[in-house]
């Protein structure tokens, strides 16, 4: 038994090559490099290097092709054997009338073709049974010993195989029972063989491939069509597992009857009346029952009986045509005893139709046999016929590219049950081996083989006519390494042959797919071929060297003999694998390989390969000779003749044309086939001559090229003839080549004749140009050798040296060494004269001097010693000659001089000149240049170190060290360099001192860097970080001088120059005093300016403290007060002191500041005047036939306001949308009890209305002015914020003085006393509904109960922090609303009567204190007095109505949106306080929202919040609230 295939070993592997891109571009000369090495493996692998990548030229849409079918277990030799032994002895016992059934034992089939064999090779049958060495068969057979196997084996044998052998021995059929398989428990063990004619079945379908042969599988019951569709199904009997399966049908027949039944029908009339067929059908008790058939011919029923669709299921009696019934009962006589007597034990043959006696028999039959009969002599004729030829068969169906890769993928995919590119090369392998060894597994596959490219075109790029190529498709498409150009390179023998020979010449391509494979075989004429895998899996190879190829055909002959006794050339016909395994076994050597894309695969003359693929893939091969093939060419052709076999092309016709352009061909080529020319015609002498001592004589010329091949191969051989055949002229149809001279014909030797391309003559004319061009070399070689040898005595010219090489190169002659001699000859002379021309000129002053050639004068000596060696003559030696008797002359002068030391260095340097013109290296000159160095730097030493010259840095002094390392050694240089290195570090050590100064973070004091200044004053040597100390400290005491100045002037110093004093002082790495004093001072004043700062400015406000503070002198321009404010807010705007006209200087001088004050306030009061006359002239948004003008008042949103919703400004009289400013509250301004402010007193209503634009700051109450002045005071510091406070606070003082002094007239005070009667009598006028109130202290004087408005008024429209809470929102406030709106009708005015000479001062005063960056009680008790002389302005007030209600509903839904924030962030609001209504709101919103440390939190501070508490409420009423920020402007936002 083979090793299974668990057991497969790799064979080792081949070599692989990785040529480098020199070695790349030649192929045929990289292949003939790597011969001697490869060759010995028959194969071998090539990687290209890697950036060599060919494109897939292929028109893959367009790409058709139909694959072979291969059945893997037909294509091993072995397991083909025992496949055509089953064959055989399954159609014999078919004869015999049984189906065979193959046992199973020890749960695998038995191999019975194993069997058979070594019963043979132990002595056959009955040695075995006589020795009982039955055990020892099973142990061959690799069963396991003690299980009685070999009885079982002796059964199996007996009833199966014995008949078989006997019948093929030769002696008739013996056998204890002729129906080995009628007994139905013995047949349990078995199975069925139903072994079918394996070439004609179709193949698998790939989607349900069979991991078990079928014949191994129960076959489904055929039914009456599918046995009269598939021929194969006649053939065979019993189908299935079991015995005979009779509920199919399928009767046995009954032999006794026969002849009875024939008798029995004969009819009484006479005359050839055909009989009906009797049909015996055997039911299932046992009992026999006779059916008439239709009647038929004797031949019609002869031919029913040889193609009946149903075996074993008929009889017909056959009568003969034309014949009595007495001859026809005569003739069935028996054959062995000749008589016809016993009639019903005489047996009638199915196939020849001879009669024997059951008793005749040898051995006698105890009965007559059931179902199809045959006698022994045509069961011998049939199991001796040969098997008919294997080969492959071609699949049905055309695949694409596409298709053949989903096909091959899923196959593989599914076999393997894991992704295709994830089977290991291994694992397929070792299953391919398997399967081709398995008689019961049949794997089928495809594989696209042996597609012509002509056809359908190659995977390299071509160059034809057919497209354009890329550059790049170009260059790949003329490399030699492209399959389509490599068979007809110039060195290759295939470019002499002028037809395409596919698959030669032209390549062949391959798709192939899992476990297809390509048999063992050897190139047409023993060729070299190369394959190249452009895409795919791998694919992978076995190789046998040449020198193996006798010693594989014998292996293989020994171990399948059947094979090639039917198929003498069965290796040549590609169909049929071995293990190589089984080969090494045998002494074979094969190697392996796995081909991956883009890798080539050589294989050399007579190398068996074979291989399979692991994969989908594609793959090109093409065949290519060389010069070293013709010898094996030559070999090949004697081998086909003794084979008989066709040869490809013609090998003596291949050498002749060749021969016949000898200047054609390349050297190592040429001498080549001057061998075989040679050979050749020595062969064709001795033939022609053994053709005359036969006596033929008659002969005539025939150009043997011009005719086709069929037409003058010889009819013994099959060989191609060329130079010569032998023709008859009785047979012209057939012809001999001269070596089968005696197999033409029977005819006279007269009347045959030599056909003959050459004469004899003609031949060595062919072989001396061969000759001629061949040993041209060899005159070439002599000379060269003559001259290189110097063999005559006389040196060649360097002229004649090349006109050698140019020879070489003209007539391609190889690359011999004797060429490569040449070559490093002339390459050495050519660089001799170079150097020598180099060195002569090195001598010559001038801009053409080469200074680069410095050699030694050893180099020298040697120089002209190579010079003189040379075989060539050169002129330049003289020269050289000359240059060296200088350069030894100089060394004696220069010797001269080192020995008088010390000389002058002024005498040192002038010989050390000469030295250098040279341009040789004189040992000598080394050492005058050392001393030379040596005293320049010692003279350098000393001009760095000398006291008057100028202090050298650290840098200087190193790079003195490091030269001074370099300099030759001696007392004085050691010296110096100790000197120097001393200084430099003691310099290095001051300077990091000087560095920690500077760097330090504690800052040294003057005194302690003036002492460190003072002791590195000694060093001589220029200190960076010294220098830097020195003038930090210059720096420091200039600014302590600008520091005394400053502080001793007639003024205090401004903020500017100390903040400046302070940043240079902080920069300066030394310990100043001073400097803490001014920062001290800096830091008091910045502290006021915030808190200032903190008083007058809204919260994210866009003007400065000192713009708020100065006043706004081009007030009088609308356009410009509004860019400015839209500029403010973009941050682009001047500031007020600029437009003023106060410049930095300016700002120091408090007489400057203040008269510039002065000037603005008188512009700033005229300017807004000019402004009010301007905006009077407006048209009123609120008329409805308002259109857009450029005369149209602009809101801060940039938009006319217009229609209902806008308010004008109280003091510059413009027009803005009430939703884009902060609007007065009216609830707020109602909330103190009924007795202090009646609801209808209206002219108590906080209606006063300032744009963002007019209203700049908080404008806090005179009071916290003061307290600022008073720290102002405490200040040694000058700010320019300060002269401003104090000119406005000046200005308010002067104007709150007027005022008084206006409110305190008598007409005035007539008019307050009217106002107040006129409040008490509405006081005491009963209410239907009286709104919430709020605690608030007792009524005060009207004065100061009005003036505690405006103050936190302007203080809530910049922050947005007395914006109502929506938490806290009284329930009623809604309701408030609602009343007020229902008393509007009710108000009624004016309610005084103001005579002009009273209100004209009053609005100008009025129109004064509204300019004021000032809160002041005055000022809202005059605009109470004139909102009281003039008629309630409704509109206003229902505007200010509705702002508010469309706020609080919006507040509302803000609050719950906040609330509901709160709670997810787990925030807790504090309980609110126990104040009703939007007032506790309001203080909830102030006291969260008021900066830390503003004054308004100050204890007792006169302008802190009264935020109502349980205890003390306040009097103060709450400002007016916003939902906007003059600093932010954007559209109203929608309720939620």
């Amino acid at each position: 038994m083979e090793p299974g295939s668990d057991d497969f070993l790799p064979p080792p592997e081949c070599p692989v090559f990785e040529p480098s891109w020199a070695e790349f571009r030649d192929p045929l000369g990289y292949i003939a490099k790597i011969r001697p090495i490869a060759e010995k493996s028959g194969i071998c692998k090539i990687r290209p290097p890697a950036d060599w990548q060919p494109p897939f030229a292929v028109e893959v849409d367009n790409f058709r092709f139909t694959p072979r079918i291969q059945r893997l277990n037909e294509l091993e030799a072995q397991t083909r054997v025992k496949l055509n032994y089953l064959d055989q002895i399954a159609k014999f016992w078919e004869i015999q009338g049984s189906s065979l059934k193959i046992p199973n034992v020890e749960r695998r089939i038995l191999d019975l073709y194993s069997l058979s064999k070594i019963v043979v090779e132990e002595g056959g049958y009955e040695a075995i049974c006589k020795d009982r060495r039955w055990a020892r068969v099973a142990q061959r057979l690799n069963y396991p010993p003690g299980k009685n196997i070999g009885s079982l084996l002796r059964s199996h044998y007996e009833r199966i195989v014995y008949p078989y052998e006997m019948y093929q021995s030769g002696a008739n059929l013996v056998q204890c029972n002729t129906r080995p398989f009628d007994n139905e428990e013995k047949d349990k063990e078995y199975k069925p063989h139903s072994i079918p004619l394996r070439q004609s079945v179709q193949p698998s379908k790939f989607n349900s491939y069979g991991r078990r042969a079928k014949r191994l599988q129960p076959d489904p019951e055929p039914t009456e069509e599918d046995i009269e569709k598939n021929p194969e199904l006649k053939k065979l009997q019993i189908y299935g597992a079991g015995p005979k399966m009779m509920g199919l049908g399928l009767m046995a027949k009954d032999k006794t009857l026969r002849k009875k039944e024939l008798l029995c029908s004969l009819p009484d009339k006479e005359g050839p009346e055909c009989p009906p067929t009797v049909v015996v059908k055997e039911e299932s008790g046992g009992d026999m029952k006779v059916e008439p058939a239709s009647p038929k011919t004797y031949l019609e029923s002869k031919e029913e009986l040889s193609h009946s669709p149903e075996p074993c299921t008929k009889m017909t009696m056959r009568l003969r045509r034309n014949h009595s019934n007495a001859q026809f009962i005569e003739s069935y006589v028996c054959r062995m005893c000749s008589r016809g007597d016993e009639d019903d034990k005489l047996l009638l043959c199915d196939g020849c139709d001879d009669n024997y006696h059951i008793f005749c028999l040898l051995p006698p039959l105890p009965e007559i046999p059931k179902g199809v009969w045959r006698c022994p002599k045509c069961v011998m004729a049939e199991c001796k016929r040969p098997p008919e030829a294997f080969g492959f068969e071609q699949a049905t169906r055309e695949y694409t590219l596409q298709s053949f890769g989903e096909m091959a993928d899923t196959f593989k995919a599914d076999y393997f049950n894991m992704p295709v590119h994830m089977v290991p090369t291994e694992l397929v392998e070792k299953e391919f081996w398997r399967l081709v060894n398995s008689i019961e597994e049949d794997v089928t596959v495809e594989y696209g083989a042996d597609i012509h490219s002509k056809e359908f075109g190659s995977g390299f790029p071509v160059s034809d006519s057919k497209r354009h190529l890329t550059p790049e498709e170009e260059e790949y498409a003329t490399s030699g390494w492209n399959l389509n150009v490599m068979p007809v390179l110039e060195q290759s023998v295939l470019c002499h042959i002028n037809a395409d020979i596919s698959g030669m010449k032209v390549p062949w391509l391959y798709v192939g797919m899992v476990f297809s494979a390509f048999c063992w075989h050897i190139e047409d004429h023993w060729s070299y071929s190369i394959n190249y895998l452009h895409w795919g899996e791998p694919k992978t190879w076995y190789g046998v060297p040449s020198l193996a190829a006798e010693h594989l055909e014998e292996v293989m002959k020994k171990l399948t003999p059947e094979l090639f006794d039917s198929q003498p050339d069965l290796l040549h016909q590609l169909v049929t694998l071995m293990n190589p395994n089984t080969l090494m076994s045998h002494g074979v050597p094969v190697v392996r390989t796995n081909q991956c894309a883009g890798e080539f695969v050589i294989t050399f003359p007579r190398a068996y390969h074979s291989g399979f693929n692991q994969g989908y893939n594609f793959a090109e091969a093409v065949n290519f000779c060389t010069a070293d093939w013709l010898p094996a060419g030559r070999q090949c052709i004697e081998h086909y003749r003794r084979l008989r076999r066709y040869c490809v092309f013609s090998h003596e016709e291949l050498i002749c044309k060749m021969a016949a352009c000898p200047e054609k061909l390349d050297l190592n080529l040429a001498a080549a086939v001057h061998k075989e020319m040679f050979i050749m015609v020595q062969e064709e002498r001795r033939l022609r001559k053994a053709l005359l001592e036969k006596g033929i004589t008659e002969a005539e010329r025939e150009a043997f090229e011009l005719l086709p091949d069929d037409e003058r191969q010889c009819i013994k051989c099959k060989t191609t003839c060329f130079l010569s055949a032998l023709a008859c002229y009785d047979c012209p149809d057939g012809l001999v080549c001269l070596s089968h001279i005696n197999d033409l014909c029977k005819c006279s030797s007269s009347r045959q004749y030599l056909r003959y391309r050459y004469t004899l003559d003609e031949l060595p004319a062919m072989l001396h140009k061969l000759k001629v061009r061949a040993e041209s070399f060899d005159t070439w070689a002599n000379k060269v050798r003559v001259a290189l040898e110097v063999e005559d005595g006389r040196k060649r010219s360097l002229e004649e040296l090349r006109a050698l090489e140019s020879e070489a190169r003209e007539r391609r002659f190889p690359n011999s060494e004797l060429l490569q001699r040449l070559k490093n000859c002339l390459s050495e002379a050519e660089a001799c004269v170079s150097r020598a021309l180099g060195l002569v000129s090195g001598q010559e002053p001038g801009p053409h001097r080469v200074a680069d050639v410095q050699m030694t004068l050893a180099e020298l000596r040697a120089f002209l010693d190579q010079m003189s060696n040379l075989p060539c003559a050169m002129h330049q030696i003289g020269d050289v000659k000359g240059v060296l008797e200088q350069v030894e002359a100089y060394q004696a002068e220069a010797r001269e001089a080192l020995a008088s030391l010390p000389s002058s260095p002024g005498l040192l340097q002038s010989l050390l000149e000469r030295g250098r013109q040279l341009g040789v290296e004189v040992p000598e000159a080394q050492q005058l240049q050392r001393q030379v160095e040596q005293a320049r730097w010692l003279d350098e030493v000393k001009r760095t170190l000398a006291p008057s010259a100028r202090r050298g840095t650290l840098a200087v002094m190193r790079g003195l060290l490091v030269a001074g390392a370099s300099v030759a050694p001696s007392p004085a240089v050691d010296k110096a360099r100790a000197e120097l290195q001393e200084l430099l570090t003691i310099a290095e050590r001051w300077e990091e001192k000087a560095h920690l100064c500077l760097e330090a973070r504690q800052k040294h004091p003057p005194a302690t860097l003036e002492a460190i200044i003072h002791e590195a004053e000694n060093i001589p040597v220029h200190l960076p970080n010294i220098q830097a100390l020195k003038e930090a400290l210059a720096k420091a005491r200039a600014w302590i001088a600008d520091v005394d100045e400053i502080q001793n002037g007639d003024h205090y110093p401004c903020l500017d120059d100390l903040e400046g004093l302070v940043a240079v002082g902080r920069d300066l790495p030394v310990g100043l005093e001073e400097l803490r004093q001014l920062e001290l001072q800096v830091l008091t004043a910045h502290s006021w300016r915030e808190k200032a700062s903190k008083t007058f400015l809204k919260k994210n406000s866009c003007y400065t403290l000192l713009e708020v503070l100065c006043p706004c002198a081009d007030a009088g321009s609308d356009s410009t007060k509004r860019s400015r404010w839209m500029e403010k807010e973009l941050g682009l705007y001047k500031s007020d002191t600029e437009l003023l006209g106060l410049s930095a200087q300016d700002l120091r001088d408090p007489g400057s500041v203040i008269v510039a004050f002065k000037e603005g306030e008188q512009k700033e009061k005229e300017g807004i005047l000019q402004l009010r006359r301007t905006n009077s002239a407006k048209p009123s948004p609120l008329a409805s036939s308002t259109t857009a003008s450029s005369a149209n008042s602009i809101c801060v949103c940039g938009q006319v306001p217009a229609g209902a919703g806008a308010l004008r400004c109280d003091l510059c009289q413009d027009w803005f949308h009430g939703r884009c400013v902060s609007v007065p509250r009216l609830l707020n301004s109602l909330r103190p009890s009924p007795p202090s402010s009646p609801l209808l007193a209206w002219w108590e209503w906080d209606t006063k209305f300032l744009c963002p634009l007019c209203m700049r700051s908080r404008r806090p109450r005179l009071e916290t002015i003061l307290a600022l002045l008073v720290a102002l005071q405490r200040l040694p510091v000058r700010l320019p914020e300060g002269e401003a406070l104090q000119c406005l606070t000046e200005r308010a003082i002067s104007w709150q003085g007027r005022a008084r002094q206006a409110l305190a007239s008598e007409d005035v005070s007539a008019l307050l006393g009217r106002l107040t009667e006129l409040r008490q009598r509405l006081q005491a006028e009963p209410r239907p509904e009286e709104p919430p109130t709020l605690p608030s202290a007792p009524a005060s004087d009207p004065l100061r109960e009005g003036g505690g408005k405006d103050m936190p008024k302007a203080q809530g429209l910049e922050n947005g922090d007395s914006v109502t809470s929506p938490e806290k929102v009284a329930p009623g406030e809604g309701s408030d609303l609602e009343l007020l709106s229902s008393l509007l009708p009710q108000l009624t005015g004016p309610v005084l009567e103001l005579p002009e000479a009273t209100r004209a001062p009053l609005e100008e005063l009025m129109l004064e204190g509204d300019l004021l960056e000032v809160t002041l009680d005055e000022n809202h008790s005059i605009w109470q007095l004139l909102q009281a002389g003039q008629p309630p302005d409704l509109e206003r007030i229902r505007t200010l109505l509705e702002l508010e209600k469309a706020e609080r509903h919006g507040s509302r839904g803000r609050g719950r949106a906040l609330e509901r924030r709160r709670r997810r962030k787990g925030r807790t609001v504090s309980p609110p306080s126990p104040v009703s209504g939007a007032a506790a709101g309001l203080a909830g919103g102030l006291w969260n929202r008021v900066p830390p440390g503003s004054p308004y939190l100050e204890a007792g501070h006169p302008e802190s919040p009264h935020i109502p508490k349980p205890v003390s409420p306040s009097p103060r009423r709450w400002p007016c609230t916003s939902r906007l920020t003059p600093a932010v402007v954007c559209p109203p936002q929608a309720p939620e």
